[in-house]
């Protein structure tokens, strides 16, 4: 490739050789952890107008509806108050009575993501009234402050929004649903969504009857909102890449503006030293990532930590350019018919999605 030869998001030749995310160890402040509670760059600019209904899936635009109403609702006054602490004078208002939540119950890729965090957009309070991140986001916050200071810090707001419920971790979902409970009490709205599996949307309502048993004392403060629908970053596009050789990507990897290069195996192996809490810094400033030499996770700890970093990646919209095994291969038939299934399922559509993405790096 001649230097005055470039392709979409490459430089004409890259001067240094391409990031190593093996060589990266970011150390990230609690405060960082509660100031990035906003929807992914991804979902800036979505909001409710610039979801497309299927027209042959009512309910996508039934939710849109009831979102919209229910972002209304919270608008005024938080709903202890004005968001700020009583400490003397008159007693505690009583939170409002009726769902004061609402569940997105859905399957892969029918958009519910982008209405959770048009959601937020909507929502009239300033955006340190609101927060947005996943439910891995919020343990991960949990153990950086510890619990108390992590309801002190939220109870003031006016909309908890909270992506990908996870039901796999008994302990984690008892730790979010106490603290769920106390912002309730304090007034706080809710929003999560949840997957079900694909293949399975006519069973659709048991993940919310799981997600409303595993919250019992949260239960009538849920509105359970079925979105069916087949999903979109499949729908009508063409099958996944095949992967490239090791030369392809490490060519588009040294020709690609703040590309990382980094063989699968040696990544893996570094993840496990780096908190997963940490992810979203690993990849900061990141043009693309490229991986040589991709293979089937070895195990389940690894695939765990491997679906963090997916949906990172897909939250900042970085391509994922690799060679080796295609990515619906990375993860093995017991792991996809396993308890931990709906996150292999979705990392393998979101790294799908980043691999068409990085089409346009290689030389053609």
């Amino acid at each position: 490739m001649s230097s005055s030869t470039a392709f979409p998001g490459q430089s004409p030749l890259a001067e240094t050789a391409p990031l190593s995310l093996c060589a990266r160890e970011p150390h990230v402040p609690a405060d960082r952890l509660v100031a990035e509670m906003v929807p992914p760059p991804r979902f800036d600019s979505v909001r409710f107008d610039t979801y497309v209904p299927d027209p042959n899936q009512p309910s996508q635009s039934e939710a849109v509806t009831v979102l919209e109403g229910f972002a209304a609702g919270l608008g005024g006054a938080h709903a202890t108050g004005s968001g700020r602490r009583k400490w003397f004078g008159s007693k505690k208002p009583a939170a409002p009575s009726g769902p004061r939540g609402v569940y997105l119950d859905g399957g892969y890729g029918v958009g519910k993501t982008h209405l959770l965090a048009s959601l937020w957009h909507a929502t009239p309070a300033e955006p340190s009234l609101k927060a947005f991140g996943t439910f891995v986001e919020l343990t991960n916050l949990v153990g950086a402050l510890g619990f108390q200071q992590t309801v002190r810090t939220l109870s003031g707001h006016r909309l908890l929004c909270i992506d990908e419920f996870e039901l796999d971790d008994p302990g984690d979902t008892v730790l979010v649903s106490s603290l769920l409970s106390r912002l309730v009490e304090s007034g706080v709205a809710l929003a999560a969504t949840s997957n079900t599996l694909p293949g399975k949307l006519g069973e659709g309502r048991f993940a919310a009857a799981d997600f409303l048993r595993e919250i019992q004392g949260l239960s009538a403060h849920f509105r359970p909102l079925r979105i069916d629908g087949e999903d979109y970053r499949h729908r009508g596009l063409p099958e996944a890449p095949p992967p490239y050789s090791d030369e392809q990507v490490t060519r588009a990897a040294y020709a690609t503006a703040g590309a990382s290069l980094d063989d699968f195996p040696r990544l893996l192996d570094h993840l496990a030293k780096v908190h997963p809490s940490r992810y979203g810094a690993l990849t900061d400033e990141l043009g693309a990532v490229c991986l040589t030499g991709v293979t089937a996770v070895p195990d389940q700890s690894t695939a765990l930590r491997l679906v963090v970093l997916a949906d990172r990646l897909y939250d900042r919209e970085v391509p994922v350019l690799a060679s080796g095994l295609p990515f619906d291969r990375l993860f093995s038939d017991e792991m996809l018919n396993g308890g931990y299934r709906k996150k292999y399922f979705r990392a393998i559509s979101r790294l799908t999605a980043l691999a068409r993405d990085a089409k346009g790096l290689v030389a053609q």
